[in-house]
């Protein structure tokens, strides 16, 4: 079950994307929307952050390697943006791996090339996660 505050989190993500298909549609590429996307979920009062790089550990071991993540909310909600026909399956695999490599509990794939936005909004929750 996600918490309260998560959800409220989610709520805002998920309005802020509404907000940015309304503005732009589809047909731009992805940094487009990462970044106008990032810009909406700040305005709204949360902390986002942009390509960051999350250590990877293994085995007890932090690796030299680094996870790439598309978007992170308030430390706790992870967003892969997508501007593309059609979703390839181990995008969401990739979003579950990030999820149970980073211990947050819920993600989103956004996909932005699509008439509605409500159809391009997958979300992901993360049942192993310590919450």
């Amino acid at each position: 079950m996600i918490d309260e505050r998560t959800e409220e989190i989610a709520k805002i993500i998920v309005n802020s994307a509404f907000k940015v298909h309304k503005n732009l549609g589809p047909g731009l590429l992805e940094r487009v929307y990462e970044v106008c996307l990032a810009y909406e979920i700040s305005k709204a009062g949360l902390e986002v952050q942009s390509q960051i790089d999350v250590p990877i550990i293994y085995d007890g071991v932090t690796l030299k390697e680094k996870l790439r993540l598309d978007l992170i909310v308030e430390n706790t909600v992870i967003i892969e943006v997508k501007a593309v026909e059609i979703v390839n399956p181990v995008w969401q695999a990739q979003i579950i791996s990030h999820l149970k490599l980073t211990e947050n509990q819920l993600g989103f794939l956004i996909n932005f090339n699509v008439p509605l936005i409500k159809n391009g909004i997958k979300r992901f929750i993360n049942t192993r996660s310590n919450y």
